[in-house]
């Protein structure tokens, strides 16, 4: 896949000023910014992990735990493997990967935090169906992670707040005035949907990008990536938010994308053979 391909088709979302704070994502290119230390994003999301894992009811499936664990593990390797012999730095050196399944029917969800804490939720359990469903879901969240996307939301987030600061300043505090009169944070909710929401769709489409491309590395069977969108839309039942509220791209456009470059990366991106 063309990476020029990818990001006309999901949008550059690049910095809008240059700093020292820009990079670029790993395989798309696509340019980043980031100010926020990822060491110390890591070092937080461990804890509140643990947290989590208190917290929470842990499923007693072990079966469906240690298929995700052989997952997890396939794709650690072939991730590490493919930046090996591309000749590029590793981002995910500095993982200390771990998984949990959650034990909640209701909650169709996966997440991965910063440096490779992953969980999964037995409600989604409904929609993966089979190994090659699962190996989707778990590519879209190691994507999110390998790409950084929460040193990048977190930097996003700091500067915006900042610079919203900054511009309530030089204009006598009109901004907070507007705010005052309609009885809410207005500001807000236009930086929101005007530039982290359609930041954060990119950030999705990037991850089932990368997903498919992880998981196609990984030896699993990506055309199931398609299948499972159909049966998430299916089972919202009509009811999914629309795209310009929501920080993720409808599974209509999720469909579409995905349908556009499963060819490609089954070509461009075969399963490595790991000795």
């Amino acid at each position: 896949m063309d990476r020029r391909k990818f990001l006309s088709y999901v949008g550059c979302g690049c910095c809008g000023i240059v700093i020292n704070g820009c990079s670029t994502a790993p395989i798309t290119d696509r340019k980043q910014f980031k100010i926020i230390p990822e060491a110390k994003l890591n070092a937080q999301a461990a804890q509140i992990y643990e947290k989590i894992k208190e917290k929470e009811k842990m499923s007693d499936d072990k079966k469906t735990l240690n298929e995700i664990k052989d997952i997890g593990k396939k794709m650690e390797d072939s991730i590490s493997e493919y930046f090996l012999r591309s000749n590029l730095k590793d981002p995910t050196d500095n993982f200390k990967w771990e998984y949990i399944l959650i034990e909640d029917k209701k909650v169709k969800n996966a997440w991965c935090m910063p440096g490779g804490k992953i969980a999964i939720y037995t409600g989604i359990l409904d929609i993966t169906k089979n190994t090659d469903g699962l190996a989707a879901v778990m590519g879209h969240e190691v994507a999110h992670a390998v790409a950084k996307h929460s040193v990048e939301r977190a930097s996003r987030g700091v500067l915006l707040n900042t610079s919203t600061q900054l511009i309530d300043i030089f204009t006598g505090g009109k901004l907070s005035q507007v705010n005052r009169v309609t009885g809410m944070n207005t500001v807000g909710l236009i930086s929101q949907i005007g530039l982290m929401n359609p930041f954060s769709r990119t950030q999705e489409s990037e991850a089932d990008f990368l997903g498919m491309i992880f998981s196609s590395l990984s030896g699993y069977d990506i055309r199931e990536t398609k299948k499972l969108w159909e049966r998430m839309k299916a089972s919202k039942k009509g009811k999914e938010v629309s795209e310009f509220m929501s920080t993720h791209p409808s599974s209509d456009t999720r469909i579409k994308n995905l349908s556009k470059w499963e060819n490609e990366i089954i070509i461009e991106y075969p399963p490595l053979k790991l000795s």
